[in-house]
């Protein structure tokens, strides 16, 4: 009977979270609610105004939580969510159309024409200042996926010919056949040392976005048979069941429902929305049962996706469990599914926050993590963490960047092509 409650309960509150589109308000926030969410994504915000490059517009991977330092590497991902951020910032006047406008536009200049690219497709990490090459990095195809998002967000956005012209250069030149390899499914990336990379991206993940964007692709297409061609195991979990990767982090769930709204829409696999829905509150359950080892664990405290910990970063979550879990708590997990559980995700995180203050609570808002059993507070931010946090925080309160996103055509073809259907 319980079990059938919360069933009920959790329908309800879907149901509700649908019949706010358009809106401009989520029910399921209160106007306390809806402040703390504003200032947790404005908090996220300053992350991208000030650790971005002022020539080239290059977002930071990481940096110090209390505010900006010498830190040179940048991250096309961070760009990518730093690019959405902004049109956010220009939509709720947090700075002036002007700036928002003058950073999209010597971002998207930078991109089109002095950034290295391969077919299109960009190195993982560069330097911020330079845009050249760090770490030995690959051509990531799933980071140039994040970045493109973030062009095409501003295309929609900004009613400015420029950023049009330039995004849908940059849009235009990506080969997605290119990245196939003659596969039937897309690869993780390519160096030049060495050619692409052996790993493809073959099971449901994160790269459901990767997939439509080549899809939805103008000059670069490639058959819809390659959205049939990736596996979609199923997971059973305390009366969920759910397409998982029994080795990947929660975000697989968020990152993709960033830009392309899936809500009410299904393929001849899932509503992925849904199915986000589930493996979100099978997360929550299962963090719940790590309550025997970990005492701050419950359904009140939840959350753990790949983040820094005491040891550095580590992948690692659940259900099943996987990873050196030690008791860390990762606020983005929670925030990236606030459009999933609007209410839990919101309890969650002021929970969080009225609980340890200005410990976990610095200057671009949440630490990327922290462990409340051993005392460790992480003391860096990351800007893809930061970059989930903000967006699907805003998809959760008025679903601004889902109906910017889908207003481009090419998202639109992609997902008839993927054979989404209503209903």
């Amino acid at each position: 009977m319980l079990m059938q409650l919360a069933a009920a309960a959790s329908m309800a509150a879907m149901t509700s979270c649908r019949t706010w589109l358009g809106t401009g308000h989520n029910p399921a926030f209160s106007a306390s609610d809806d402040a703390f969410l504003e200032e947790l994504q404005r908090a996220s915000f300053l992350f991208f105004r000030e650790c971005a490059h002022p020539k080239t517009g290059l977002a930071k991977d990481r940096d110090k939580a209390t505010g900006a330092t010498d830190k040179r590497v940048a991250s096309i991902a961070a760009t990518g969510f730093g690019l959405s951020a902004w049109c956010l910032a220009d939509e709720r006047r947090w700075v002036s159309h002007s700036e928002a406008r003058d950073y999209v536009l010597k971002t998207l200049r930078f991109i089109a024409r002095e950034l290295e690219q391969e077919h299109g497709f960009y190195f993982h990490f560069i330097d911020w200042a330079t845009g050249q090459r760090a770490w030995n990095c690959e051509v990531s195809s799933i980071d140039t996926a994040i970045l493109l998002c973030g062009v095409l967000t501003c295309r929609a956005h900004f009613d400015d010919a420029e950023i049009r012209s330039l995004a849908s250069e940059i849009y235009d030149r990506a080969d997605f056949d290119w990245l196939r390899n003659g596969g039937a499914t897309l690869t993780h990336g390519w160096k030049p040392e060495s050619g692409f990379l052996k790993s493809r991206w073959s099971s449901y993940c994160e790269s459901m976005m990767l997939y439509l964007l080549a899809l939805g692709s103008n000059h670069h297409s490639i058959s819809p048979e390659a959205w049939h061609a990736w596996q979609r195991p199923v997971l059973k979990y305390t009366g969920e069941e759910f397409i998982y990767d029994p080795n990947a982090p929660l975000f697989i769930h968020q990152y993709s429902h960033a830009w392309f709204d899936f809500r009410g829409r299904r393929d001849a696999y899932a509503d992925y929305f849904e199915n986000s829905v589930k493996a979100t509150r099978a997360h929550r359950e299962f963090c719940a049962t790590l309550a025997g080892e970990f005492p701050h664990y419950s359904r009140n405290l939840w959350g753990i996706s790949a983040s820094d910990s005491a040891r550095g970063y580590v992948v690692w979550g659940g259900p099943p469990r996987f990873g050196p879990i030690d008791g860390t708590l990762v606020p983005c997990a929670v925030a990236g599914s606030l459009p999933f559980l609007p209410r839990e995700g919101v309890d969650c995180l002021r929970q969080m926050r009225d609980r340890y203050g200005e410990k976990i609570w610095q200057r671009y808002g949440f630490v990327d993590a922290f462990n409340p059993a051993t005392g460790w507070v992480g003391p860096e931010v990351i800007g893809i963490d930061l970059g989930i946090t903000l967006m699907m925080a805003e998809n959760a309160r008025t679903g601004f960047f889902h109906r910017t996103f889908m207003r481009n055509a090419e998202a639109k073809r992609a997902m008839r092509r993927a054979g989404f259907t209503r209903g």
